[in-house]
């Protein structure tokens, strides 16, 4: 079993706080290497918000063995608490350990096993992940720079700091640790520096090792808790009805049902089945987050160890309280598998800053700067807190006529004055010594006439400051919210006001199945000059680089708000027009835009910035000088320091420093200290997509030598990918100043770059590229690059454009015709072109299995037959055996032409793989494999094997990577043992099955709760065997209902969805699909009534659809071993087209 060791401190650290950088060696499966293929999941549903990756790197595979690894590690420590952090997996906290009692209040991984949980891939638990600006960090997986800072009083921080690669937003947070104190403080700086506002969310993502006496703690006035996207409440601690599924009050009335009874941390029995506070109650993945609490804390607490931890963060910007779970059943464990070695299940238990709710985004305005703290600090022996602060928590219940009090504290404090009193008489006092690791402990009887209610306990320190108290009062919790309900369509909403918010909601949550921009649009068709449509509007369309367009709406916008009043209220169109001209080379139209604008003090301090650039770009440093010292720019904001800086240097005064602070005040600003490090002859630090930034901000304000200088360095540890445009930049930077043989050297050399990674994603990125096709119309790459920026940013007709160039241009690039048919597919609606342009990628790169995958995905979606996608795979069996999802799809072939041995000899024998919230895939074949030979058993009568092959189908292997989720139902498997059972001459048996395929009902499909699906059709044969024909007859309506009515419905992806990770780049045809899918379920309908032909006429609807469909499929086989004793199996589908007269 794998250990991670700590290494001792280093001899020279001798102070009450010690901090050092020294690299651990810990086991670790690697990821493998990314995809170079871009990713360009547009409609990706991840975490309840877009799922984009692009432009990071995309990784689908984790190694299966693991090896030893030395990780950068950052140690500080104190008498009281040891903290390790590692910077190279996004800044997270790996280790908080309690020296004093040796207990690890933070989940400790001893392996690094990441699984594919992450937006990017990789993602690996435990510790404390600092999630930002979306959920999980993109870069959770990424490297970041860091420092140690040690200030006068004997504390020190370990700073570390990135900017996102999406947003392009900057974080710094520090871990900080004080001498003599328990509580570790995290400092936290968010810097919006780019031009314009971004959204974003913090939450801390505290991991706490679980078991079946591991509590989380809530607030007592925490009543109701929220689902994601506050889609569902419930009641809390004690859930009343039905949460994520599950009848909790089902099971505080009759107990747990047998079957979602856990293996593993069995519940103790003291407390309620319904208690969502324990981790042991709770069978399924569930998240929890508390509603309107006015505390400041939350925390776990482990019954056995008897200790735990608190969080502490002002409720008023940090409201965000939550809890996350796998679930304590089957399905959780296969992701505890997933996750470690060895170091079992965990919660997490996570705190929002500026956010209440998953999604849930804040506005970050350009330049906005953001401060805030938060604290962790260990408890012992109290259970857990009723309340807490920074200097101490406290619990108080009573039971049995005793009240039980605890108070733990964060420092030394000696001779503590604590008293308990009702209805302000003290009746009961004491003075004692505290310490973190020396808690106080009492229990007393409860004075006769005191209602528990009344009691309040204090704690005071010698000097009779008071510590904390606490009031045991029971709040009314009043009646539960309203869950979130989906907007209405734009043309069923009659006010503006509501079509725009609703716009700007599903903007400002980043929504990845629904268009703010047709809330806005409608508005615009009412009223085409509205100013807060065209404002919305402008700034989605500068966002991918239609600048003219973006133009014309904000100019819109303006003359709208200077219709009656020259000055209006509101300036951001102003500022946001002034971005759009800058970008078209309208400096003097932006300089007056962005002059307006400063009349708002909103957009003042922004717009002042702007300017101050400007004046630096017509060398007016004088005047950029006065812009930014009038306000105080250049003391608190980097970016103006910087500038201010560079104006100086300028004007010959470089030798007065900018910004006069220190990281406390500043809370670290690297980028800043780089450019002051380049100017003064020395070398940068940051990594390359920094040093862009950077780069673009300096030749935005005109030093276009500081900004050849920045790219210069840049290219010598440039990250993979980024070469190209590291030289294409030089290429037009050079040509701008007229010096063309260096430009002339860094377009060959962008030439020569590798275009692996190479994923242009910034409006300076397109400028540039658009600058070099129009100086060379043949710069292949430059296309390509260009193809890639604008079909990321929903311009996919001008993308297949250039795409389609650069493959004429160099045939080789097999990207290029790749992406090629991506977009001829999903833009063009041309598959054949699009098919022949993957067959053109596989033939400049035949050895790439992605490419046989996606090749084959387009087969699917054309109708190939199952044989034939086979015959073709088969030709690739090693590349096929590369990756999880074409063994699966092979698996599945092999399941449709009625070979399941050799898809269970694949399903068997590989590591599987699965993606957060894309779980069943394997899984599915593997059950459909086992109930496929099991029918193949009947046929032979041999029953008895046929019952160990459903046997099999019931308890999944784990090389599978996943298990059922406890909702799934499994009538199919319950239905066919039946049948074997008896033919096995088992009757009674047969009836046990047979009653539980007939009592199931609902099903779980794409990560929800169904009430009806192809399971039913189980239930109802299971009836028809049982002779419950009443039953049965009433099923079958309801499913053939529920098939029509799915027929006249229009198909959408559910609004709510919190993880739909469909890696496909081909857009779904999800008529199509939901046509297949209902014309099964009438099929079933019809047959289950025994009418045969019509039930063949709704299957061959949909085989004629998907003949790789495989409910379509089963059905098939099923029903000519069905215990209506029908064969169909040789009747061919009659209806190749894609529509279904039936809708």
């Amino acid at each position: 079993m794998s250990e991670l060791i700590l290494p001792t401190p280093p001899i020279g650290e001798a102070g009450p706080v010690k901090a050092w950088f020294e690299p651990v060696a810990i086991d670790t499966y690697q990821p493998m290497p990314p995809e170079k293929n871009p990713m360009f999941l547009n409609r990706r549903v991840y975490q309840g918000s877009s799922g984009r990756v692009y432009p990071l790197p995309f990784i689908d595979r984790i190694a299966t063995q693991k090896i030893p690894r030395l990780w950068q590690a950052l140690h500080i420590e104190n008498e009281f608490i040891r903290v390790m952090i590692l910077p190279e997996l996004g800044g997270r906290i790996h280790i908080g350990l309690d020296k004093t009692n040796n207990y690890d209040f933070f989940y400790r991984q001893n392996v690094i096993k990441p699984a594919l949980v992450g937006l990017a891939g990789p993602w690996a638990s435990g510790g404390v992940e600092f999630n930002w600006p979306q959920h999980h960090r993109p870069g959770t997986f990424l490297p970041m720079r860091f420092d140690i800072e040690e200030h006068a009083t004997g504390a020190r921080t370990i700073w570390l700091n990135d900017r996102d690669r999406l947003s392009r937003l900057e974080a710094s947070h520090g871990i900080c640790l004080h001498p003599a104190s328990a509580v570790l403080e995290l400092k936290v700086r968010l810097h919006n520096c780019t031009l314009t506002t971004q959204t974003f969310l913090w939450w801390a993502n505290a991991a706490a090792r679980v078991h079946e006496r591991y509590q989380s703690f809530f607030p007592p006035d925490v009543h109701f808790v929220a689902d994601h996207a506050r889609r569902a409440m419930s009641s809390f601690p004690l859930c009343q009805g039905h949460y994520y599924g599950i009848d909790y009050k089902g099971r505080a009335k009759h107990g747990v049902p047998e079957h979602e009874a856990p293996a593993h941390f069995k519940p103790t029995g003291d407390y309620q089945p319904n208690d969502l506070s324990w981790y042991a109650n709770i069978p399924v993945p569930t998240s929890y987050m508390a509603i309107g609490s006015k505390q400041d804390f939350l925390g776990g607490y482990d019954h056995a160890a008897k200790a735990g931890f608190v969080h502490i963060a002002d409720h008023h910007i940090a409201p965000g309280k939550k809890q996350w779970t796998w679930g304590n059943h089957n399905f959780g464990y296969a992701w505890d598998r997933n996750l470690t070695d060895g170091d079992g299940p965990y919660v997490e238990l996570m705190a929002g800053v500026f956010t209440d709710n998953q999604p849930d985004f804040s506005f970050l305005h350009p330049g906005e700067i953001r401060q805030f703290r938060q604290y962790w600090y260990p408890i012992q022996q109290i259970g857990p807190a009723q309340a807490a602060n920074i200097s101490a928590a406290v619990s108080l219940k009573v039971a049995d006529g005793r009240v039980q009090l605890g108070v733990a504290v964060t420092s030394v404090q000696p001779n503590c004055h604590i008293t308990l009193s009702a209805c302000g008489r003290t009746f009961w006092r004491i003075k004692s010594t505290l310490a973190p690791n020396q808690p106080l402990l009492h229990s007393l009887a409860l004075p006769c006439g005191i209602s528990p209610a009344a009691l309040t306990l204090r704690v005071e320190d010698s000097a009779g400051t008071l510590l904390i108290s606490y009031e045991n009062s029971e709040a009314y919790a009043g009646q539960p919210p309203t869950p979130a309900v989906e907007p209405r369509l734009p043309a069923t909403i009659t006010s503006t006001d509501e079509l725009y918010i609703n716009g700007l909601h599903l903007d400002q949550y980043r929504h990845a199945t629904r268009d703010p921009e047709i809330y806005w649009q409608e508005i615009i068709r009412r009223d085409p000059n509205d100013c807060r449509a065209n404002n919305a509007l402008g700034l989605r369309l500068l966002g991918r680089g239609l600048f003219s367009a973006a133009t014309e709406c904000f100019r819109k916008a303006v003359t709208r708000l200077t219709q009656r009043n020259a000055n209006p209220r509101d300036a951001e169109p102003l500022y946001n027009l002034g971005i759009a001209l800058q970008f078209q080379n309208d400096f003097d139209g932006a300089y007056d835009a962005f002059a307006k604008a400063t009349w708002s003090a909103a957009w003042a301090d922004v717009a002042s910035m702007r300017l101050a650039e400007l004046d630096c770009r017509n060398k007016n440093y004088a005047k950029a000088i006065e812009r930014l010292t009038s306000r105080g720019l250049h003391q608190h904001n980097p970016q103006a320091a910087a500038l201010y800086a560079l104006a100086q240097a300028a004007c010959g005064n470089s030798s007065e420093p900018p910004m006069q602070c220190t990281h406390e005040d500043a809370f670290y600003r690297p980028a800043f200290d780089d450019l002051m490090q380049l100017l003064g002859g020395g070398s940068i630090g940051c990594d390359t997509f920094t040093a862009m930034d950077l780069t673009h901000n300096v030749w935005r304000s005109g030093f276009l030598i500081v900004a050849c200088k920045l790219l210069e360095q840049t290219i010598a540890h440039a990250a993979p990918g980024a070469l190209p445009m590291l030289h294409y930049h030089l290429t037009r930077l050079y040509d701008v100043q007229a010096m063309p043989r260096k430009s002339r050297k860094h377009r060959k050399l962008a030439h020569k770059a590798s275009t692996d990674f190479c994923f242009p994603w910034l409006l300076e990125d397109l400028i540039t590229l658009q600058w070099a096709v129009t100086r060379d119309a043949k710069d292949c790459k430059a296309h390509y690059y260009l193809g890639n920026f604008l079909y990321a940013h929903d311009r996919g007709a001008e993308a297949m454009v250039h795409w389609k160039t650069a493959a004429n241009l160099d045939p080789t690039n097999s990207i290029a015709w790749r992406n090629l048919g991506i977009a001829k597919f999903n833009v063009g609606s041309q598959p054949q072109q699009a098919l022949r342009a993957f067959n053109r990628a596989i033939q400049a790169a035949p050895l790439d299995a992605r490419l046989i995958y996606e090749r084959d995905q387009l087969w699917k979606r054309l109708g190939y037959s199952p044989a034939k996608r086979m015959a073709k795979l088969l030709q690739h069996n090693e590349l096929v055996h590369q990756r999880d999802d074409l063994c699966i799809e092979l698996a599945a072939l092999y399941n449709s032409i009625g070979q399941p041995q050799q898809a269970l000899a694949i399903l068997t024998t590989r590591h599987f793989q699965p993606w957060e919230g894309g779980e069943g895939l394997a899984l599915g074949e593997y059950a459909r494999a086992r109930q496929l030979l099991a029918q193949d058993c009947l046929r032979s009568g041999d029953a008895s094997q046929a019952v160990k092959h459903l046997n099999a189908a019931l308890k999944p292997p784990e090389n599978l990577g996943e298990a059922r989720h406890l909702l799934a139902n499994q009538s199919d498997i319950f239905y066919a043992m039946g049948c074997a059972q008896q033919s096995c001459g088992n009757p009674a048996v047969a009836r046990q099955w047979w009653n539980r395929a007939a009592s199931a009902r609902g099903d779980f499909e794409q990560m929800a709760v169904k009430s009806v699906s192809i399971m039913t059709y189980f239930a109802i044969r299971a009836s028809q065997a049982l002779g419950h024909h009443n039953q049965a007859r009433h099923m079958i309506a309801s499913l053939e209902n529920y098939a029509r009515q799915l027929l006249k419905t229009q198909p959408t992806i559910d609004y709510f969805a919190t993880s739909l990770p469909n890696m496909l780049l081909f857009n779904d045809d999800r008529e199509a699909r939901r046509n297949a899918y209902a014309n099964v379920l009438l099929a079933q309908a019809a047959i289950a009534r025994g009418r045969i032909a019509q039930g063949l006429i709704s299957l061959n609807l949909a085989l004629a659809i998907d003949p790789s469909y495989a409910p379509a499929l089963m059905l098939k086989t099923q029903a000519s071993v069905g215990r209506l004793g029908v064969n169909i199996s040789n009747h061919r589908p009659k209806y190749r087209n894609r529509k279904d007269p039936h809708a």
